[in-house]
């Protein structure tokens, strides 16, 4: 019996060494994607608002996940997703589709392949189609681990947000995971030009729940306490925007970007 127990005890041990073995390469993966060279001296100076590292830990990635981003738009999450995701996992990029017309959709698609053909790191990532406002095969059915929006909700309006979350439930495993990043409207606070790209977080959570979303979790990691969220062009009036020039930019620039929501929803197994 001791012997039993022994083999029990040690067993136990062994799995929780390669638990946090495994958590360790994921990790390592992830800080070495975000300080790798083929980024920006810019884009690695958002980081301080963004929390890369922070933000993805909290929303549980691997580096072995199929995940989705929607709508890449530049390109600044890709560029942390694709060499932290490359030869262990997969990364899709949900865009719009280039439909030969000279428009904002197709112009944007151009140049996030033009981005993705640039640099080996990029190698490996897929494109899906992206239609906002329709709905949209993100990911084959029940493939994706992550599904994943970074500031977007707020260009799509409540209807669009809906379908964009029945979108990804189609694509996410059971067990999957939506992260939703997304410029946090106040609390109690209504909707107007002077807040514009602000999103309410019980909104949002609705919206997520009636798409069949279970919230898993929040996180503070994308809050600034600084934004008061009432500007003349809204959430442009901050960085990396600057909507209004230099007109007062010393001041917003001392704000710095957005106050965040980071939600963490889960696709039930049952």
């Amino acid at each position: 019996m001791k012997t039993i127990k022994t083999f029990i005890a040690a067993s136990l041990v062994s799995l929780s060494m390669a638990s946090v073995s495994y958590v360790q390469a994921g990790s390592d993966k992830l800080a070495h994607a975000i300080a790798g060279e083929h980024r920006s001296a810019e884009n690695k100076a958002r980081d301080q608002y963004r929390h890369p590292k922070e933000t993805l830990e909290f929303l549980g990635f691997q580096p072995t996940m199929t995940v989705v981003e929607i709508t890449p738009g530049g390109g600044w999450y890709t560029e942390i997703l694709a060499p932290a995701l490359k030869g262990t996992g997969k990364l899709i990029g949900a865009h719009y589709p280039d439909t030969g017309e000279d428009n904002y959709y197709s112009n944007s698609r151009k140049r996030l392949e033009k981005k993705l053909a640039s640099n080996d790191v990029f190698s490996e990532v897929e494109l899906s189609n992206f239609v906002p406002k329709k709905a949209s095969e993100l990911a084959p059915a029940a493939t994706a681990d992550m599904v994943l929006t970074f500031r977007n909700l707020h260009n799509w309006g409540e209807e669009g947000v809906q379908q964009v979350f029945i979108d990804a439930f189609k694509a996410l495993k059971p067990g999957g995971i939506l992260g939703v990043v997304e410029h946090r409207l106040p609390e109690g606070v209504a909707a107007n030009d002077m807040n514009r790209g602000y999103v309410s977080v019980e909104t949002t959570i609705a919206q997520a729940k009636a798409a069949g979303f279970d919230l898993a979790g929040s996180s503070e990691v994308n809050a600034n306490p600084k934004d008061k969220a009432s500007y003349e062009k809204g959430v442009w009036t901050l960085p990396p925007s600057l909507a209004l020039g230099d007109k007062d930019k010393e001041k917003y620039l001392a704000i710095g970007e957005s106050d965040r929501m980071t939600l963490k929803f889960v696709k039930s197994a049952k």
